[in-house]
């Protein structure tokens, strides 16, 4: 399992996602995409993120040496991967897969949607679920309905789980609502991991 951060970098949030699913029996790994190994001073965050969400391929290129860190564990089953990510963390892992990696299943919690190579569905070869906030204004209903278009053309196996009253960042204890657009809420956040388990259930009995 790999584990992408949210955009403000590696934090305790994703470490404990993967501290979960180890718990759970699975080989995990929490990719630091920026490399800092701590979480981004405020001022530098939109700056970050908005130079991959430019560019679709370095983001892909980073999510895969992640992914290689992952399947060089002894460990690891290489034909049993999934990716999982957290706002561009969760953005990430769908252009890993856009991307053809060998991945079972891909799941985007808050993830931004868009990207600007959506032909790239057709080389999705897992099973896409993403966990939106119906109110989260960085991921707007056109958002998601081009989403659902560049699925349905690509042929993907995908599913999309909305849920009322959560905004951006509805899985992340520490957002605490100082920023309105940044809010846990923890409904949101225990109904969106169990349709991941729903969806691991599936792929890996």
């Amino acid at each position: 399992m790999l584990v992408a951060h949210e955009g403000n970098g590696l934090t305790d949030h994703a470490k404990n996602s993967a501290r979960k699913l180890a718990e759970l029996g699975y080989v995990a790994f929490a990719l630091d995409y920026y490399g800092d190994g701590k979480p981004l001073p405020e001022d530098q965050i939109v700056a970050r993120c908005s130079a991959l969400i430019d560019d679709p391929l370095l983001t892909r290129v980073l999510g895969r040496a992640g992914l290689d860190v992952l399947l060089s564990s002894e460990y690891a089953d290489t034909s049993m991967v999934a990716a999982i990510g957290y706002c561009f963390g969760g953005t990430m892992c769908l252009e890993l897969a856009r991307d053809g990696a060998d991945l079972k299943a891909i799941v985007g919690f808050h993830a931004g949607l868009a990207t600007s190579r959506p032909e790239d569905a057709s080389d999705i070869t897992g099973s896409v679920l993403v966990c939106v906030g119906a109110e989260d204004p960085l991921i707007p209903p056109a958002q998601r309905v081009a989403f659902e278009e560049e699925m349905r053309a690509g042929g993907v196996d995908w599913r999309m789980n909305l849920y009322g009253g959560a905004t951006h960042s509805f899985t992340n204890p520490a957002a605490d609502g100082s920023n309105p657009v940044l809010a846990y809420e923890p409904n949101a956040d225990a109904r969106s991991w169990r349709a991941m388990l729903d969806l691991f259930a599936e792929k890996f009995g």
